[in-house]
């Protein structure tokens, strides 16, 4: 699991990028950032198409589709997908997406 605090006030991923504070919250066993899988994102004409299901990011419990315009996307730290759930699994906070062509 993909934890946004580790103890020294970090936010980081488990590939060593931080989040933004703004994007995560939550402690070792409930943060609320997470890599997702690439076959659950697809890019159309507008933005970012996110598909989640149960076992694609900790706190989904049921299946979630979320739309992210391109303008509200945060380039990813590590060419991976990233989302942050909060304040419930309803809800995206932060979106990171590696370039466009991914």
């Amino acid at each position: 699991m993909v934890s946004c605090w580790n103890g020294a006030g970090a936010h980081d991923t488990e590939s060593g990028w931080t989040y933004p504070p703004a994007c995560c919250r939550g402690d070792q066993e409930r943060g609320d950032c997470q890599e997702i899988p690439n076959t659950s994102v697809s890019a159309g004409p507008d933005g970012f198409r996110v598909l989640l299901k149960p076992g694609d990011h900790h706190l989904v419990t049921r299946q979630h589709f979320f739309r992210i315009p391109y303008g509200d996307t945060i380039p990813s730290g590590d060419g991976q997908f990233h989302i942050c759930l909060h304040p419930t699994e309803d809800h995206a906070n932060c979106f990171f997406a590696p370039p466009v062509g991914f």
